[in-house]
């Protein structure tokens, strides 16, 4: 939750792209020490099966409480000179039910639709997901959870949006501090110089509310300004909450906006251990677009066309898949729910149905999950050419890699690991390519495989 929006708090990071056709150089990792080019000429790193990746964002979500209903009155009592929080919010519905998460759910697997969810595990005060949740019983809090475990979790990151995404929380007590003001609310905190572990310490509260009630997580994401101040700090917190409490290998997450030509592609930081048995880093992926769907107190008419036109010839999400930038498309869950009107959704459903339209064959749905880790191994990887092929040395494993590799093949190209060799199978059309194939060019080979971790080898005959 944005206040009024996400754009107002944030400037985006940017990450540059990979270079040009049949021999561009990919940037170095940050932290990277190597003296020659990780990427030499003649060789590219593509997008994840040369196609464009699409993500969808959902911010102030959670099980069964309507964020815009709970949260407009304390935000209104943080900033009581503030007239976009003096909306009747009394009238507006206190829950967003199941039957809508069901709905959505279904239809976005539908249309193999992937992104991020968030699960704020107190919000706005009302309970917490892993004991009870006030206004609702029991039985209903577990089906929800339930719900969000099998139906969304699959194809969707979920994501803590930090504790209360309203008043921060004393974590020694579980109580929200006395003071209420813009300094004691998650979307403006910390104003003053706090400690990695201090926001590791905050961050990992959240987190093990999720893993109590036995949801996934990789990353996290801000409410809002959450961490402007200290936003190395916050970024290395991430890595070690999300590490410390679920294990996760590559943790990500997501703040920034990216608008106009910024860059749209996740960005490495606190990169390290590349050449040990414990490589580290933080992924911070960012949106490409605003919220357009109905704001995120569900109160404003969705403007869909802003995303795509009903055609696809026009909007943020076109623009972005004809650059061949990544498209993560950014949204509030009651923005969807639209005080129940479900206008959002249905708006939402229009935007996805004219880009499979038009876009289908260049773009491929990720997780934030799958986005962070295949940027990881693409920023990581130390790639050799010879005469032969193609030597990979990689920190992470990454799925549907793809190279292009100038080259006149003569023979089927094979992935070589650990003395095996496994032939890649020849298809024609790019919107073909998927792990385990390759694509002759005029003068070059595009190669789609599963990179694995350590040292690996594409044969080129």
């Amino acid at each position: 939750m944005s206040l009024p929006t996400r754009r107002d708090f944030l400037m985006a990071g940017a990450a540059a792209a990979a270079g040009g056709l049949c021999g561009g150089r990919a940037p170095r990792a940050e932290g990277s020490s190597d003296a020659e080019p990780r990427v030499p000429e003649g060789v590219e790193i593509l997008h994840p099966r040369a196609r464009v990746p699409l993500s969808f964002i959902i911010d102030d979500s959670t099980c069964l409480v309507n964020m815009g209903h709970f949260c407009m009155p304390q935000f209104a009592e943080a900033w009581p000179g503030r007239e976009i929080y003096r909306k009747p919010w009394k009238s507006w519905p206190r829950e967003i039910p199941d039957d809508f998460v069901r709905e959505f759910g279904e239809w976005c697997a539908g249309r193999g639709v992937r992104g991020k969810y968030s699960v704020v595990p107190y919000p706005a005060c009302v309970g917490w997901l892993d004991r009870e949740l006030p206004g609702w019983s029991r039985r209903e809090l577990l089906s929800s959870i339930r719900l969000v475990r099998d139906l969304l979790a699959p194809a969707w990151d979920i994501h803590p949006e930090m504790i209360s995404h309203t008043r921060v929380i004393d974590i020694r007590t579980g109580r929200p501090l006395e003071e209420i003001s813009a300094a004691t609310m998650e979307n403006s905190f910390p104003q003053t110089t706090k400690s990695v572990d201090e926001l590791a310490s905050y961050i990992a509260y959240a987190l093990r509310i999720l893993k109590n009630c036995e949801l996934p997580c990789e990353g996290i994401t801000t409410p809002g300004g959450f961490g402007n101040a200290v936003k190395s700090e916050l970024s290395l917190a991430v890595q070690e909450a999300v590490r410390d409490v679920y294990g996760a290998e590559i943790p990500h997450y997501f703040k920034y906006v990216s608008g106009g030509d910024e860059s749209t592609e996740p960005k490495l930081e606190h990169v390290g251990g590349l050449q040990t048995d414990d490589p580290r880093l933080t992924v911070n992926v960012p949106a490409g677009t605003g919220d357009w769907f109905g704001n995120w107190d569900g109160d404003e008419e969705p403007q869909g066309h802003r995303y795509a036109t009903d055609d696809a010839s026009g909007g943020r999400m076109v623009e972005l898949i004809e650059q061949g930038r990544p498209a993560l498309m950014l949204c509030h869950w009651p923005g969807l729910y639209t005080q129940g009107t479900k206008k959002g959704f249905q708006h939402l459903q229009k935007v996805i149905l004219a880009l499979e339209s038009r876009f289908s064959d260049r773009t491929v749905w990720m997780k934030l999950s799958e986005i962070a880790r295949y940027w990881a191994a693409r920023e990581t990887t130390v790639i050799r050419r010879d005469p032969k092929g193609v030597g990979l040395s990689a920190a992470f494993a990454a799925g549907d890699f793809t190279l292009r590799v100038r080259t006149e093949v003569a023979a089927a190209p094979a992935l070589l690991r650990r003395g095996e060799a496994v032939p890649l199978r020849e298809v024609r059309r790019a919107r073909d390519l998927e792990a385990g194939t390759w694509l002759r060019e005029e003068r070059c080979a595009l190669l789609c495989f599963d990179l694995p971790k350590g040292e690996s080898r594409i044969a080129i005959g």
